[in-house]
Order: C-alpha cells, then sequence, then structure tokens
C-alpha cells in the first residue's frame, strides 16, 4: 500500500483556524474513582479495592471516521464513551479535524507545536515520512511523551495485555525502545484477514464450474464467462476480472501472491525482496497481459479511480470476478442485488496457487499493531492520570464498552457470549449495521484499546461473508513485512527513490499489460529500476528489518 507523505505546509489561515480548534487548556485536577471492577487491577485486589485517580478533563484530537460521522457530531455523542464518563468522572473534550483535512491539520499541530494533551492517530502511516514526523523524533523533540514508564506505572491493563502478548510489545516499540502510543490491537489472526477474491456463484453455478483454486483454473473460469454469456442477456458484455493495480495486489497480493513474492517489499526468511524486480514477476505480468489481450480483463481498468463506477459494473450484472473487503465489498453488493435480483450471490474464492500441489499463496494480511494510538503531548500538564484513563479501555469493563456498547441496550450476554441486539443488526431507523454500532461503541474501526474477534463474527452477518474470511485465511502469510521503522537519515535517502521507483512501476505494469512494451523488455524495467536507487532502499529496509528482529 503506498503511504508516501508529503511535506509540511503551513498557512496563517490554517494555523488561525487550529488555534480556535485547540482553544482551551488540560486540566491538572483529577477525580479519585474507584477501579472498574473486572479490569485486572481490580481482580488482583484483596483486601479493598484500590483507587484509581483520574482526570477531571482534558483535550482529545482524533480524526472522526466516516460511520460515526453520519450519526453524531461528536464522539461525546458515543454511548460507550458517555458510559466512561460515569465510570470515570472524567470530561473530555474531543476535538475532530474536518474530513478530508485530517492529515493537513496532524502536520500543522506538529509544525506549530500546538498539540492537545491526546492525539490519536497513525503515526507510522508511512516509511517515506517527513524525518521530523518519526515517532522517535517527535519524542525526542518534545512533542509526544515516551509512555514505557508511565505504562508500567499507570496502566495495568495493558501492561497485562502485553505480558500475555510479547509480539504485540514488540510492534508497539521503536527501534529506540520507546512506546509512543496506546495502540490499537487486533487481538486475534481472525481481524487480519478481511479481503480477498471473490466471484459469481450464481454464474459458476449456471456454467457448471467450481470455484477455481489455481492460476490455470482462474484462466479456465474467466475464459468461460467471456463467451458463455452467464448474465444472459444474449450480448458479450460480461467482464470476466474487474481488477485494479492498488486494490488487487498492493492490497491483498492477489494472483501476484501465487509466484511467492509480492507487488512491493517482502520479508523472505528474513531477507527483504522488492517483488517488482523479481524474475517471478514477469511471469505474473505476461499472464495478466495474455488475459487482458483475450479480454478477460476489464478494457478500462486503467482509468477507473472512481469506486462507484466499480459500483455499477458489479451491480450492472457485468462482473464474474473481483477483489474487496467481506463487508464492504462482499457483503454491500449481496445486500444491494437482493430485491431486485434474489439469483445473484457471490463466493469467496481461495487466493490461487500457481499450479494443484503448489506452495500456498501469499494473500492479505494486517498487522496486529499498524502505527495507529493515541500518544500523550508533552505539554499534557497529568499524563499519568490521562494514562490511567486511557488503560481502562484495555480493562474487561472498558473493552466491552468499546466492542459491544451497553449491556442490555446494544447487546445482551447469552451464555457468556456478547450478542448484538436488534438495534444494531436490525435496526429499526433502518440504519446500515456500521453506523449503528458507531452510534454505541468503536469495534467497528479503530482507537486505543484491544479489538475482539466476537464482534467481527457478528459484523459479518451473511453466511457467504464469514465462509470467505475463512477461505481467505488459507494463505501464505510468512512474507509480510512487520512494522520497521527508518531512521532519518534512511528516510531522507530513500524517499524520492521509492518516489520514483513506484511512480515507473505502476507505468511500466500497465504498459506491459496493455501490450504497450513487449515483455521482453522486463529486463531493461529492472535496470532502470536498478538505476534509480531500488537496491539501496532495499538495503535501507533491509537494515530496518534487522533492527526490528532484534527488538526485545
Amino acid at each position: 500500500m503506498n503511504r508516501n507523505k508529503k511535506t509540511i505546509q503551513l498557512s496563517v489561515i490554517s494555523v488561525a483556524a487550529l488555534s480556535v480548534l485547540l482553544a482551551g487548556c488540560s486540566s491538572d485536577t483529577t477525580k479519585t474513582t474507584p477501579a472498574a471492577s473486572g479490569t485486572p487491577a481490580a481482580a488482583t485486589a484483596t483486601a479493598s479495592v484500590p483507587e484509581v485517580k483520574y482526570p477531571t478533563s482534558f483535550t482529545y484530537w482524533v480524526p472522526m471516521n466516516a460511520n460515526a460521522g453520519a450519526v453524531m457530531k461528536n464522539y461525546n455523542e458515543m454511548a460507550a464513551y458517555k458510559e466512561i464518563e460515569k465510570k470515570t468522572g472524567t470530561k473530555v473534550d474531543f476535538q475532530h479535524p474536518p474530513t478530508g483535512q485530517e492529515k493537513d491539520q496532524f502536520n500543522i499541530m506538529l509544525a506549530s507545536n500546538s498539540l492537545p494533551d491526546v492525539v490519536e492517530y497513525n503515526f507510522a502511516s508511512g516509511l517515506e515520512q517527513s524525518a521530523s514526523q518519526s515517532p522517535d523524533s517527535l519524542i525526542k523533540g518534545k512533542q509526544i511523551l515516551r509512555l514505557n514508564e508511565l505504562i508500567e506505572k499507570n496502566a495495568p491493563n495493558l501492561t497485562k495485555v502485553l505480558k500475555d502478548h510479547p509480539d504485540f510489545r514488540k510492534l508497539i516499540t521503536t527501534d529506540e525502545g520507546n512506546i509512543y502510543v496506546m495502540p490499537f490491537l487486533l487481538g486475534d489472526e481472525q481481524l487480519s484477514v478481511v479481503n480477498g477474491p471473490v466471484f459469481r456463484q450464481d454464474w459458476l453455478d449456471k456454467l457448471g464450474l467450481k470455484v477455481p483454486t489455481t492460476v490455470p483454473e482462474w484462466e479456465t473460469v474467466l475464459t468461460a464467462f467471456r463467451d458463455k454469456d452467464p448474465n444472459g442477456n444474449g450480448k458479450k458484455d460480461e467482464i470476466p476480472f474487474f481488477m485494479n493495480l492498488t486494490g488487487d495486489f498492493d492490497q491483498n497480493n492477489l494472483l501476484v501472491g501465487a509466484w511467492g513474492i509480492s507487488t512491493d517489499y517482502y520479508n523472505d526468511k528474513g531477507k527483504v525482496k522488492y517483488g517488482p524486480i523479481q524474475p517471478e514477476y514477469k511471469e505474473f505480468v505476461a499472464t495478466l497481459a495474455r488475459w487482458y489481450k483475450d479480454g478477460l480483463i476489464d478494457k478500462d481498468y486503467a482509468s477507473i479511480k472512481d469506486s462507484k463506477l466499480k459500483d455499477a459494473k458489479i451491480t450492472g450484472n457485468q462482473v464474474g470476478a473481483f477483489s474487496g473487503y467481506a463487508g464492504s465489498g462482499l457483503g454491500r453488493y449481496l445486500t444491494l442485488m437482493q430485491p431486485t435480483q434474489p439469483s445473484f450471490s457471490l463466493v469467496g474464492a481461495p487466493y490461487p496457487k500457481l499450479k494443484e500441489g503448489a506452495p500456498a499463496s501469499l494473500g492479505q494480511y494486517t498487522m496486529p499493531f499498524t502505527g495507529y494510538g493515541a500518544a500523550v503531548s508533552a505539554k499534557a500538564k497529568n499524563p499519568e492520570e490521562i494514562i490511567k484513563w486511557l488503560d481502562y479501555k484495555y480493562g474487561q469493563e472498558g473493552s466491552m464498552l468499546m466492542n459491544f456498547g451497553i449491556e442490555g441496550t446494544s447487546y445482551k450476554m447469552e451464555n457468556g457470549y456478547p450478542k448484538y441486539t436488534d438495534l444494531i443488526l436490525n435496526n429499526p431507523d433502518k440504519l446500515p449495521i456500521a453506523q449503528a454500532m458507531a452510534k454505541y461503541f468503536q469495534a467497528s474501526w479503530n482507537g486505543p484499546f484491544v479489538q475482539d474477534k466476537r464482534y467481527i463474527e457478528q459484523y459479518y452477518t451473511i453466511p457467504a461473508q464469514r465462509d470467505a474470511q475463512k477461505t481467505w485465511t488459507n494463505a501464505d502469510h510468512t512474507k509480510q513485512m512487520p512494522g520497521i521503522s527508518l531512521t532519518a537519515e534512511e528516510s531522507s535517502k530513500t524517499a524520492s527513490i521509492m518516489n520514483d521507483v513506484k511512480t515507473y512501476r505502476d507505468e511500466m505494469f500497465n504498459k506491459f499489460v496493455m501490450g504497450a512494451e513487449p515483455i521482453e523488455n522486463f529486463d531493461k524495467y529492472v535496470q532502470t529500476m536498478k538505476s534509480m536507487g531500488v537496491e539501496d532502499a532495499i538495503k535501507v529496509r533491509q537494515a530496518a528489518l534487522d533492527r526490528f528482529n532484534s527488538r526485545k
């Protein structure tokens, strides 16, 4: 996934607007509250329940999730946060940047050193970020706090999570040994796989075909989609495979993973490699070029940037195969089509192997921690109490609030399982499930808490969604690059290199696939990549991976 950082740009107007946004100061007065029952701290108490000092108030900057923004103006309106305020006595002043301006506002805050008490953001969203924006640099620059000692002394719930999952601690700690956020963590492997290939099950059934499991079987099925009129309109208007470079290949390794590589950097048993210069990439691109020439791929794929066009083609009964999320893709299309075309059905297909008996293909996988969480400003007057408040959400009581909301309202316990009520799953106001969830809790996006797999088990209300996720899980995730971090020097050295390399990669991908560049020129393409400095960028990431592997 391309996540390049842009150069910070300041304007007098933006800074002035931000000063209004950040108006108000933090409070250093605190309120003493009994520790929440069910948290590890409370569970280990013996003679008496320990008291926890929570802050009376503090400021909290966080981008507004789109589903939340559809049903509220401020996170203070969310039922979970209302309940947390009751439990802790803390009034949180949530500050949300305008939609679409989150990155700009974040950069302005850093450049002007005008951070509120807490900033929730993805602090590691791009390796080629400005050197001054790396978590270690922000700590050295006294903009955010190193949290290691604060967590150890004031966050028993998160401390227990990290003790139970040493891999989590390794992921949230920088090369310099700093923990910089109260992290958003995926609490189960099931939450890491949410995207994959999808086929029209009704088309397969009509043509007497099975779900393909290898690249040759894909070609056979796509050819049948092209030639045998599965949509039944008497026209040869089917699009066998709707594809796009970023979503299909960068994000989930579709098809390219059959060759054991990715379209970006990958970790081959401790050795960093860049997929687009590997010999296997030539075979991958040659296969797509043949499919494109034979009409198995949407001829307009390179010009389609708007998701609405994809929606129109899929709901217009034209597309036989595509890739997408189990929720916003497979599930949404099934829901959209059910009223007008009940026979419309989709199935999650396995990531295809190169051939029968070949090793498993690479698939989509999200690491348990990707850099998202809540940092505490170095200017906060009461960091210990703020950490205690944030830690509440990692305990039993807070975790239930963030993942399920209010017992008896948004969920009910059935045989020890928190089951969402019809207020969520069949909302009386006809709200989509994700928006109904957002009114009560935060599990459907992210935040400083541990996401519970029981959320996604119910978010996928359609059996085809749950089956797809299980199918996609059976892929190879061992080559996934972990959350490495670059030093300021490394970032500066490779930022322009990778901008040029990725631009050239995308340009040549389209030329190869569309036949504008003969595949015989692949070696020349690789040499051009090397002349751009891609080998230097590989060495930098190798050093970063070595540092990651040596983290304690």
